[in-house]
C-alpha cells in the first residue's frame, strides 16, 4: 500500500517514439540532509580562515572567508546557504577562533571589517537567489553564469557593508574608504571565478543539493 511519505517516484510513460524518457528527479528532501550541509558549509567557511591572509593597510586583511561564504549560496541555495554563514558568525562570534587571523568574539565588532563579515549570511543569500537564474543558463554558460552571481552578491552587499564599516570605525570618507576597498576588488574577482568552477563540479556530480532548480524540460511533441 502507498502513502503520501512515500520516497519513490515512478517514471513517466516513455514516449510514443519508443524512446525510454528519464526518470522524474526526486523532490524528497530529509531535514537531517539539510543540518547536515549547513554545518558542513558553516565547518568550510570556518576552515578557509585557515589560509593565511594577505595583510593590507586598512586593518582588513585579504582572506579566502568570501569564496566560502558564495560556494555555500551558489551550491545550497539562499536559505541553506544563509543558513550555513549565519552558524559560522553565531559560532566565532561565541568565541570560537574561526575568522580571519584566527580572531572571534564580540571584539570584532569593533574592527573595521565589522561591516564585511556581517554582511556574509546575506551575501550567501543573494548568491543562492541569484544562483537559481544562473544555473538555467545553458551548460557552456553556466560556469560564468554563476561566478557572476557570486561576484554580483558581492557588490551587491559584502562590498557596499565593508565601505560603511571603514567610514564609521576607521572615520573616514566615502571616498576614501571606496579607495581602501578597490584593494579587495581583483582578489574578489578570483575567488568568484573559482567559486563558479567548484559550483558546477558540485552540482554536476550531486544534482539533488538543489532542488529548487530543475532543468527545463524538453518540448512534448504534440
Amino acid at each position: 500500500m502507498s502513502s503520501a511519505f512515500d520516497e519513490t517516484t515512478t517514471a513517466p510513460p516513455t514516449p510514443a517514439s519508443g524512446t525510454p524518457a528519464l526518470p522524474a528527479p526526486r523532490t524528497h528532501r530529509r531535514p537531517a540532509t539539510d543540518v547536515a550541509l549547513v554545518a558542513t558549509f558553516a565547518a568550510f567557511v570556518a576552515a578557509c580562515t585557515l589560509v593565511p591572509s594577505i595583510p593590507t593597510g586598512a586593518g582588513v586583511p585579504i582572506t579566502l572567508q568570501t569564496f566560502g561564504v558564495m560556494l555555500a549560496g551558489l551550491v545550497l541555495g539562499p536559505l541553506r546557504g544563509f543558513l550555513a554563514v549565519a552558524l559560522y558568525l553565531v559560532v566565532g562570534l561565541a568565541g570560537v577562533p574561526v575568522f580571519a587571523d584566527l580572531s572571534s568574539g564580540l571584539g570584532t565588532l569593533g574592527k573595521p571589517s565589522v561591516g564585511y563579515l556581517l554582511a556574509f549570511p546575506l551575501a550567501a543569500l543573494v548568491a543562492g537567489l541569484l544562483s537559481r537564474v544562473a544555473l538555467r543558463a545553458p551548460v557552456r554558460r553556466r560556469w560564468a553564469a554563476l561566478a557572476a552571481a557570486g561576484l554580483g552578491a558581492s557588490f551587491l552587499t559584502v562590498h557596499p557593508a565593508g565601505v560603511a564599516g571603514l567610514m564609521w570605525l576607521r572615520e573616514v570618507d566615502l571616498p576614501a574608504a571606496l579607495a581602501i576597498d578597490v584593494v579587495y576588488w581583483p582578489g574578489d574577482v578570483l575567488k568568484n571565478l573559482l567559486a563558479g568552477a567548484v559550483t558546477v563540479a558540485v552540482l554536476r556530480a550531486f544534482p539533488d543539493l538543489r532542488p529548487d532548480v530543475r532543468p527545463r524540460q524538453a518540448a512534448q511533441p504534440s
